[in-house]
This record gives structure tokens, C-alpha cells and sequence, in this order.
């Protein structure tokens, strides 16, 4: 008895997307006009000039605002690879097997290693 080898089954890898939709909260500030206004009093009319001089002229302020902007790039977490390896089991087999005998009728059967 021996053994025979033979092809029992195929591996394939096979790479394929998956979508998922990320939500995050993204902390973002804005810039808004605020008009402060303060009464001269005993205490501040010495500094009641400070500050740049306003003239006649509009005035105007920028305003600036985040905005929350998406980056998307692809980086690699993980390699695949695919190995196969040998595995010895035992494995009991039975089978019929024949074989030859002689049957000798009326002569002396003499057993030649002796």
C-alpha cells in the first residue's frame, strides 16, 4: 500500500471595497462683530482718547470663519498573504487482497528451504 496525491480543492484571495460612512465632530470658530460701548466717567476720562482715532470714513472689518474640510487618504493596515503547508494523518484502510496457494493431491510436498 502507498499513497498517490491529488488536487482536493483551491484557495483563491480576492480583494474587494467596503464602504462605510464616517461621521466625526469637528470643532470649527467663526469671527463675529461685537460693539462695546463704555461711558467716560471721572474715573477714565484721562484715557477717554486712547485707541485709534475714527474718522469719518467706513470702517470695515474682516470677518473669518472655519470651515470644516474632508482629507482622504489610503494607508496600509494590514498585508495578506497565503502559504499552504503539509499535514500527515493516519488513516486506517482496509481492502480484499488475494492470494496464491497450491494445493497438492497425492505427491509429497517438500519444502525446498529446508
Amino acid at each position: 500500500m502507498g499513497t498517490r496525491s491529488e488536487e482536493v480543492g483551491r484557495a483563491r484571495l480576492r480583494k474587494y471595497v467596503v464602504t462605510e460612512n464616517v461621521s466625526e465632530t469637528v470643532p470649527v470658530s467663526r469671527e463675529e462683530v461685537r460693539v462695546e460701548r463704555e461711558p467716560i466717567t471721572d474715573a477714565n476720562v484721562g484715557n477717554a482718547m486712547d485707541g485709534p482715532a475714527i474718522s469719518e470714513e467706513e470702517h470695515e472689518v474682516t470677518l473669518r470663519a472655519e470651515r470644516p474640510v474632508v482629507e482622504k487618504e489610503a494607508v496600509p493596515v494590514e498585508r495578506i498573504r497565503l502559504n499552504k503547508e503539509t499535514v500527515t494523518d493516519q488513516e486506517r484502510v482496509s481492502a480484499d487482497v488475494r492470494k496464491e496457494e497450491i494445493e497438492v493431491d497425492g505427491a509429497r510436498d517438500t519444502d525446498r528451504r529446508s
